[in-house]
């Protein structure tokens, strides 16, 4: 039985090592340079070998960007969690979806296909991607009074939000924002706007 745990250990140390050299080659070289042979460079391994843990690249993109989403809203569930009032726990939550993106700007960039490549059919398969929205959503209809989370409504208003603070997000990524002080003013009006716009 030991033996069993230690094999399944180690596979999951090999399994997390291979994102881990994946993230890590990104943040030196960008997207377009990894590749499983690179991977397998850094962990010292064959590159037969980081196939049995992932079938090929797009796997590996695809567990990167579950990974991102599950950080993300783990981040967001903690923001929202510190008020009690819907509409300080938008502000606080859509701040802290900012820091996120530039904590962890290549999973950032792999999860909402800025500056990649990135396939948002697979992404929209992955029900992590729907953790951030289900709790946006949640405190988007407490505050407009709506119980209904499938309403029209909720979806255009956490759209609205998400529009003006990913481009705000995109725009820095790319290196065309201004400074950190002058888009944190931008993003906190925005915010703020928002939801007095949406306040009974």
């Amino acid at each position: 039985m030991a033996s069993k745990d230690r094999i399944l250990r180690l596979k999951e140390e090999t399994r997390t090592n291979i994102l881990e050299a994946a993230l890590q080659i990104v943040k030196e070289e960008g997207w377009q340079a990894l590749s499983m042979r690179k991977i397998a460079d850094v962990i010292e391994y064959t590159a037969p070998i980081i196939y049995e843990y992932f079938a090929n690249k797009e796997a590996i993109l695809l567990e990167l960007t579950r990974q991102g989403y599950l950080k993300l809203s783990k981040q967001l569930q903690e923001a929202k969690d510190q008020h009690a009032s819907p509409a300080d726990q938008l502000e606080e939550m859509w701040l802290t979806y900012w820091n996120f993106a530039f904590a962890n700007k290549e999973l950032y960039q792999i999860m909402f296909g800025v500056t990649t490549s990135c396939s948002c059919e697979m992404v929209n398969k992955l029900p992590e991607a729907e953790c951030p929205w289900n709790i946006f959503s949640a405190s988007i209809g407490q505050l407009m009074g709506i119980s209904d989370m499938d309403s029209d409504i909720i979806c255009t208003k956490y759209y609205t939000f998400w529009s003006i603070v990913h481009g705000l997000v995109s725009i820095n990524l790319l290196d065309r924002g201004d400074s950190d002080k002058i888009n944190r003013q931008v993003l906190r009006d925005a915010i703020t706007g928002i939801i007095k716009s949406i306040t009974p």
